[in-house]
């Protein structure tokens, strides 16, 4: 678990570091965007990734690496929008931003350290296409529990599938970096 705890803060760092330089670009401009649009924005990059591990052409210079960012910071992103709302002007400065940012990775890291004690950290026997498409599915059940207007009669909530497509993201940047080092 030790070994998880590290390379997990260090796609935390990557992550983390992206994310403050995207808000010093374009400040909180996301802060506007409903939950719809941000899952879609996380399903676009996923779909992109599974495009690329399963096309033998790739037409774009970016990999999977930089989408699994993406969908562990709109994740992030969508974590705070249920949290604060949406707004129809941007409001949070960096600080802020990087406040919130940072509580809903570090809740985020807990699960995982929860899960992983109960699972055994079955995710390194995985293969990434599998992490994709656990992504994938998550989406899919975020769409229909949006469709539904937030109700569930079982299941658990939109959050708890964010931070499942942030753990697996992670998961996923773990094993490419492992992959590229061997």
């Amino acid at each position: 678990m030790q070994k998880t705890n590290k390379q997990y803060n260090e796609v935390v760092k990557t992550c983390t570091d992206l994310f403050t330089n995207k808000m010093k670009d374009y400040g909180s401009a996301w802060r506007i965007l409903r939950l719809p649009s941000l899952t879609d924005q996380i399903f676009i990059k996923a779909q992109r990734i599974r495009s690329l591990q399963q096309n033998t052409v790739q037409k774009v210079d970016e990999g999977q690496a930089s989408e699994f960012i993406g969908i562990i910071n709109y994740s992030i992103m969508a974590l705070i929008q249920l949290e604060k709302g949406v707004v129809e002007q941007p409001d949070m400065n960096l600080e802020e931003a990087v406040a919130l940012y940072t509580e809903k990775f570090e809740q985020t890291k807990t699960l995982m350290e929860a899960k992983n004690h109960d699972y055994g950290e079955a995710w390194r026997e995985m293969r990434i296409s599998s992490l994709t498409d656990l992504i994938l599915q998550k989406l899919l059940r975020v769409k229909q529990i949006e469709d539904n207007q937030g109700k569930t009669l079982v299941s658990e909530g939109i959050d708890a599938n964010y931070q499942d497509m942030i753990n697996y993201a992670v998961f996923a940047l773990i094993l490419l970096k492992e992959e590229e080092n061997n």
